[in-house]
């Protein structure tokens, strides 16, 4: 395998990672105190064309492959964590559920708009009685005229509340279990009857809406179902397991700012005459921090090779978002203890990075439900 990066690769690095200096980071403790979504940097990103990185150029995406994807994201996300699940919801989830099971007059309206930034995407999924357990859904779709009655409801929807096009997932059989489930597109502000319940208030992941949604008798026409009826359950697993690689990269994106920022403060810090980075005890915390992040961006880059590849990588993608998650939330931690006192206030990032760190070992599959999967895979090998 070659590890160095592509011309293309360098230039989208470069180029997110300047517009994330410059316009990102200064504004960071801003986005977390007041949680509010930063639509201004959605617009400026959509002009640099990172809301459709990995999608082809006809569909006005920016064409890059998984690989660059991966790298702009983990860039957002040092920035600020939450922009970062905003632009992953967006792309991996909302976007790429559009892009391989929606039919070409599907792509042409709405991934289209995704693409471009004019649009805002969602995936709507998990239920208060449905997390990991999918198939105990209980939103319904019920077929009527030449279209769909839904009624139901859904939690923990990043980017639920401003999402111009959501991906739901709704039991259109609810007696044929897994196979009864179908997914749709639904269209907030054409569709009556879609609610949003309200938000959470989180601990982290600041910036991006987590919404509660309802559906009451909302109709939608046949023409926004994504495949045929019942293809929604392994739809969506299809799509989680591309999106664990782009939740790896946010778990990389935070991990690096924790550790480039811990870096800096021993090296400022100083105690006993001295900075603290001088002391054995510090540095190899550091270099236990280094060796984490490096060794999980190589298992974020082989998922996202075998996913371009066109091979198998479900194991591959749980691994590297169940190591890249953890490691980030025990980079952050260790970030803290450099800090010391400094760590535990707010006057410095670092502990922003841990609670946005926790997240990624939570959504898009638990630690628990990865080891689960990591385990099945390799069983059947």
């Amino acid at each position: 395998m070659d590890f160095t990066l592509s011309g293309e690769q360098r230039q989208i690095r470069d180029t997110v990672a300047e517009f994330v200096d410059e316009e990102v980071v200064p504004r960071a403790a801003e986005i977390d105190e007041t949680d509010e979504f930063p639509a201004d940097l959605i617009d400026e990103m959509a002009d640099l064309g990172l809301m459709g990185m990995p999608f082809p150029v006809e569909y006005e995406g920016a064409g890059l492959d998984y690989h660059s994807y991966a790298i702009g994201l983990a860039e957002i996300a040092r920035g600020s964590g939450g922009l970062g699940t905003v632009v992953a919801a967006h792309t991996s989830l909302a976007g790429n559920m559009l892009y391989e099971f929606g039919d070409e007059d599907q792509k042409e309206a709405y991934l289209t708009a995704l693409n471009t930034g004019e649009d805002i995407g969602a995936f709507a999924l998990s239920e208060a009685e449905a997390g990991s357990d999918v198939p105990a859904m209980s939103t319904t779709a019920e077929r009527d005229g030449d279209g769909y009655t839904v009624n139901g409801g859904k939690l923990w929807i990043s980017n639920g509340s401003v999402a111009d096009t959501v991906t739901l997932f709704a039991k259109t059989d609810p007696d044929a279990g897994r196979k009864g489930i179908s997914s749709f597109l639904v269209r907030p502000e054409e569709d009556d009857g879609f609610v949003v319940e309200g938000t959470e208030d989180k601990l982290g992941d600041k910036g991006c809406p987590t919404a509660e949604l309802r559906f009451d008798d909302m109709w939608i026409p046949e023409e926004r179902r994504l495949g045929e009826e019942g293809e929604g359950f392994v739809q969506a697993l299809k799509t989680l397991n591309g999106g664990r690689i782009t939740i790896a990269a946010r778990s990389v994106g935070i991990a690096r700012a924790a550790l480039d920022e811990a870096k800096s403060y021993a090296q400022e810090r100083e105690q006993f005459d001295r900075a603290i980075a001088d002391f054995q005890a510090i540095q190899h915390k550091l270099a236990d921090m280094d060796t984490k992040v490096r060794a999980a961006e190589l298992l974020m880059h082989e998922a996202a090779d075998l996913k371009m590849r066109g091979e198998d990588y479900i194991k591959e993608a749980a691994q590297a978002k169940l190591y890249a998650s953890e490691i980030s939330r025990e980079v952050a931690n260790e970030g803290i203890q450099i800090h010391g006192g400094y760590g535990y206030t707010k006057d410095f990032p670092a502990e922003r990075f841990y609670r946005d760190a926790k997240l990624s070992e939570i959504y898009e599959g638990t630690s628990e439900v990865l080891r689960n999967t990591i385990a099945q895979q390799l069983l059947d090998e």
